[in-house]
């Protein structure tokens, strides 16, 4: 399994508008290229950050081709469509996570 980890910094102030984007757009597009076999939003929890808000999305997928593929085919046309209606109230950061190991 792999995880495609964006973690988003919000200005507060696009805060709810973001996550009902987020809901009800942006995480079914991401769903229908059928890459991916689900999400799951995290609000970060922490007191360091004072000037605004963070997220981790995880979009999980099962294997680094079907990464790939979304990679090439669909990553820049669903982040424009971030760019484009939130601008620099949003700073992102992605990371792709492997899972080594799973205790059950």
């Amino acid at each position: 399994m792999l995880i495609y980890n964006v973690t988003a910094h919000l200005d507060p102030s696009v805060e709810h508008k973001w996550l009902k984007w987020m809901k009800q757009e942006h995480i079914p597009e991401v769903l229908g290229t059928k890459k991916f076999t689900e999400t799951k939003i995290f609000k970060i929890i922490t007191d360091q950050d004072t000037d605004g808000i963070s997220y981790a999305v995880q979009y999980y997928c099962d294997n680094r081709k079907q990464y790939e593929s979304y990679l090439k085919e669909d990553a820049l046309s669903l982040g424009q469509k971030a760019k484009d209606k939130f601008g620099e109230k949003i700073l992102f950061f992605r990371t792709e996570l492997q899972l080594i190991y799973e205790y059950t």
